[in-house]
């Protein structure tokens, strides 16, 4: 090594173990041609080999395994190296990646400077390279996490104008339903009444769709009650063998007592079709697939896996957004998973995807969470049972903001023997109740109204005159329900619903307010 005559370090060594101390990679060449001068024992580091006395310009990119983001090879023509011979000054370049021998990636940021003599001629280049590993971590966490958030965003916006449709469709329903109802009532022949009855169907299919449209919408979440997911899965168990033919399935049920969710059951059985019909549609006819529960103290999961084809990682993302598909373009296609991700997401929990059988396929895993255990046991409920249809008399005060639904439900309730009182908004409603308090006997609001909602309208009631008021939406929200419920309404039932739920409905709430 370089030494004094006195034993002591020479200028040499003071230097190079000052930079090898240094926390960047040092790298010294001479110019034009790039022969090396010195490396830093940091540089050996970030590049898994130490300085390379053999290379020269133009011969960089792969002896020392540098790359680009993209993945390709580095250009020599960029190399910090030539930058800094033809720019004259200090360049900067923050997109190479260094592959190596190990397999380690390491992304580096170089500061590469020219060295000039008396002549302004360049002589030497000195390159600084600093390994930016949990920087560049740091700014795809942060793409990661706006992408999520633009996917939230655009789920969102769909769902809003999801729930919207659904309200107005739901209405609709609603309205040929009653109507198909009171026709009904005075019919005799049997062609017509098998007709009518049709028409009962018809409106009962396409209520499901408001409710996978509401599902994904998150506004579908209904009446949530305590669940063992177990018990939902084995009383799925015979349906779905004698739906799914011509493939194997089946069920590993481990969630036992602790397996407990708050949820409402026909949307967590809507979540468990969903996801096994578009596992059953994967693997195709001779296919496997298999569902799974287990749980603890905090979550309770719940898997379908199949071994088809599986679902590519950059596809992952995209299978719930509403009528994208990887199947043929000419399969049928819809909102099946978007809306299983709505339910989901309502109920506070969270679906991924991940491999399947066989070292193939996919795993849809839904986690949600556990109950407490003093929520475990089965709450009482108040919604009613469709029984028979009661009649009655007197005034029943009916308040929509749709004047389809307003006069259906108006003359349903008539058909009832009541006598209505229609109402297109919540102010109305009020002022009608100040004139005739005495004599309404009960109040039917909708809980989705502009301008004056049907909370802001009943609370406002509730200063008038202590009325009865059974509450409906085309939405059901449970958290709005169960406000509502708290706040003294009587009963709620979710639209579209018969005439004969509706006559029972406002028996038992007249009965029971003693009006």
């Amino acid at each position: 090594m370089y030494r004094s005559a006195e034993g002591a370090p020479s200028d040499q060594e003071i230097i190079h173990g000052l930079t090898d101390d240094l926390p960047v990679g040092l790298w010294v060449a001479r110019a034009p041609n790039g022969e090396l001068i010195y490396a830093n024992a940091r540089f050996a580091e970030i590049m898994g080999q130490a300085g390379l006395d053999k290379v020269a310009i133009g011969g960089t990119s792969e002896p020392y395994g540098i790359f680009g983001r993209d993945g390709l090879p580095y250009p020599e023509a960029r190399m910090p190296f030539v930058r800094a011979l033809f720019a004259r000054e200090l360049v900067i370049a923050d997109d190479l990646v260094i592959h190596r021998g190990d397999g380690v990636r390491v992304p580096v940021r170089a500061f590469a400077r020219p060295v000039m003599d008396a002549d302004q001629a360049i002589t030497h280049v000195v390159i600084c390279f600093f390994d930016i590993t949990k920087e560049v971590e740091a700014e795809q966490a942060k793409l990661e996490s706006e992408q999520r958030l633009h996917r939230a965003q655009r789920i969102e916006a769909v769902g809003t104008l999801a729930g919207g449709i659904a309200h107005d469709f739901n209405n609709l329903i609603f309205g040929i339903k009653l109507i198909a109802a009171e026709l009904a009532t005075s019919e005799t022949e049997p062609k017509k009444l098998a007709a009518l009855k049709l028409i009962d169907d018809i409106t009962d299919r396409s209520s499901m769709l408001t409710r996978s449209l509401l599902g994904f919408s998150r506004r579908g979440k209904h009446r949530a009650a305590p669940l063992m997911i177990d018990h939902v899965l084995e009383e799925m168990r015979d349906l779905l063998a004698r739906t799914l033919t011509n493939i194997s399935i089946t069920f590993e049920l481990a969630a036992a007592d602790s397996g407990t969710v708050i949820a409402d059951r026909s949307q967590l059985e809507q979540v468990v079709m969903n996801l096994v019909v578009n596992a059953r549609d994967a693997v195709g006819e001779g296919g496997r697939v298999e569902v799974r529960s287990r749980a603890d103290d905090q979550f309770v999961v719940l898997e379908v896996a199949d071994n088809g084809p599986g679902i590519p990682k950059d596809l992952r993302e995209r299978v719930f957004e509403p009528y994208f598909t990887t199947k043929d373009q000419s399969a049928d296609r819809g909102i099946g998973l978007a809306t299983v991700l709505g339910i989901v997401e309502g109920h506070g929990g969270a679906i991924e995807i991940s491999d399947g059988l066989d070292h193939r396929g996919t795993t849809m895993r839904v986690t949600l969470p556990a109950a407490s255990a003093d929520r475990r046991s089965a709450p009482t409920t108040r919604l009613h049972r469709e029984l028979d249809r009661p009649s009655g008399s007197g005034l029943v005060l009916v308040v929509d903001d749709d004047p389809i639904v307003l006069r259906a439900l108006s003359r349903a309730v008539e058909l009832l023997g009541y006598t209505a009182v229609p109402a297109s908004d919540g102010a109305s409603a009020i002022a009608t109740l100040r004139e005739k308090s005495a004599e309404i006997r009960a109040i039917v609001l909708d809980m989705v109204m502009p301008s004056m909602s049907g909370r802001a309208t009943y609370t406002a009631m509730r200063e008038v005159a202590n009325v009865p008021v059974l509450a409906m939406s085309g939405h059901t929200m449970a958290d709005e329900v169960e406000a509502l419920l708290e706040l003294g309404v009587k009963a709620f039932i979710a639209k579209p619903y018969s005439i004969d739920l509706l006559a029972r409905s406002l028996a038992d709430l007249i009965s029971s307010s003693g009006r």
